[in-house]
């Protein structure tokens, strides 16, 4: 009779870009110790979020199998993971829709008895050693080199080195059962196995990642920490195309401030100027927009850059539709340094060599100490995530500036920094980036506002 046998499964998977460079990682952990028995990661080249998540199941459910290969129906697998998605799809509750996560879902399933395995969604919080081994990989996947497993892992086979616990076997069994699992996912991967008494492997060839995961229908809604506001009938729909399965995204509406003097002579204005105030004519810039949100109704919230231009803009909306304004000093615009007041002729004429050097890299600041593109993509980046948790469910506005909002943009489709110079903003243009529980977003761009009343 086989023993009976329990373990935690925690995966995770990431793109940076979704889809963009990705990788995910797998843990095995003994329930009763906590102890890690076995670990995985890979960096699976250009993917979406999607499927760097149902890869690291695959391979957590893969290590599990291995690690005790005679336990049949009596090993119990519990997956933890913080994918909403995968957690209800793996479940039964949500429906798969997208044609590429089919057999990714499939060949998970596969790997064990589906009365073998329970799914409980957690917290990212709770999430943190796959999320490290994830980004481990993706790390190692941007360094050109493969992921190799830690110190903890590698101890495995020396048996001392574990507490004994309810769930362990004859002497030796878990320290040849991480090597099965290693050799497994190794097999898994398309790579030659590492140990000679890998007893399992997987036949199936790695699925092709696609672009992008398709919303997908639903037989339930899931718990949100924020749910949406119920809205009348008739009303716009909190974001757009929202699949009923993933809930009401984070709605950033991008609100670029009216024009002020500098704005029609196309002069560099940062953060590091003169602070100019709206003009007459981005005072009514201001007001049409006020106009517009207050005629659809779906605004809830709004923050501002710090700087005169967008709390003036802000202070005009917010008038309309009853709200307060918070500020948010991550919004502000660029420093640009030296260049601040000049047009890009003076630029060009006074700081040539600068000018070139700034537009071949973004990691090049302007003259005299100003932010670079990079610096900007890492604020605003932590501000989109920061954000992005606060409002899960709601539609906030923000205002703020050219750059900012270009970032924004860029990070949500996956696009090069050099995208930033293909993009143009006119003043109190809108566009609007909404963030579902996948980690996919979606972009809308509303950038000639000069008919808004």
């Amino acid at each position: 009779m086989s023993v009976a046998r329990q373990v935690v499964v925690e995966a995770d998977g990431g793109s940076r870009g979704n889809p963009g460079p990705a990788g995910y990682g797998a843990v095995v952990i003994d329930p009763a110790t906590g102890e890690p028995l076995a670990e995985a990661a890979e960096y699976i080249g250009v993917a979406t979020n999607n499927v760097a998540e149902y890869r690291g199941l695959i391979a957590g459910l893969t290590a599990a199998k291995a690690l005790f290969p005679d336990a049949g129906e009596a090993l119990r697998v519990h997956v933890r993971m913080d994918s909403k998605l995968v957690v209800e799809q793996m479940s039964g509750r949500w429906k798969i829709k997208h044609p590429d996560m089919k057999p990714l879902a499939a060949r998970a399933a596969a790997i064990l008895p589906p009365s073998s395995v329970t799914y409980e969604w957690i917290p990212r919080a709770q999430n943190k050693h796959a999320d490290r081994l994830a980004n481990e990989a993706m790390d190692a996947g941007r360094d050109g080199r493969q992921w190799e497993a830690s110190a903890s892992t590698a101890a495995l086979d020396a048996p001392s080195a574990r507490t004994p616990s309810p769930v362990q076997g004859p002497p030796g069994d878990q320290a040849a059962g991480a090597a099965r699992a290693r050799a497994a996912l190794a097999a898994a991967r398309g790579a030659a196995a590492p140990a000679a008494d890998a007893l399992f492997s997987l036949a199936e060839e790695p699925v092709e990642a696609p672009l992008a995961e398709e919303p997908v229908e639903s037989g339930g809604e899931p718990t949100d920490a924020h749910p949406a506001p119920q809205q009348p009938a008739g009303t716009p729909q909190t974001g757009w195309g929202a699949a009923p399965d993933l809930g009401a995204p984070a709605t950033l509406v991008l609100l670029r401030h009216g024009e002020t003097a500098l704005t029609p002579e196309k002069r560099f204005s940062g953060s590091g100027g003169t602070d100019p105030e709206l003009s007459a004519v981005g005072r009514g810039q201001a007001e049409r927009a006020a106009g517009h949100f207050a005629a659809l109704g779906t605004v809830q919230e709004i923050v501002s850059s710090p700087l005169r231009r967008c709390r003036e803009t802000a202070a005009a909306v917010a008038a309309r539709l009853g709200l307060d304004v918070r500020i948010d000093e991550s919004l502000r615009e660029t420093d640009f340094g030296a260049w601040e007041g000049l047009t890009f002729g003076e630029v060009r004429e006074r700081y040539g060599d600068d000018l070139t050097a700034w537009l071949a890299s973004p990691d090049t600041a302007p003259t005299g100490g100003g932010e670079s593109f990079a610096q900007v993509a890492e604020r605003i980046a932590a501000a989109r995530d920061r954000l992005v948790a606060r409002y899960a469910g709601r539609t906030v506005l923000l205002v703020t500036h050219v750059t900012p909002i270009k970032t924004f943009v860029r990070l949500a489709l996956g696009a090069p920094p050099e995208a930033l110079f293909r993009m143009e903003l006119s003043a109190a243009s809108i566009s609007t980036v909404a963030y579902y529980a996948d980690g996919n977003a979606s972009v809308r761009l509303l950038n000639d506002t000069s008919h808004l009343r």
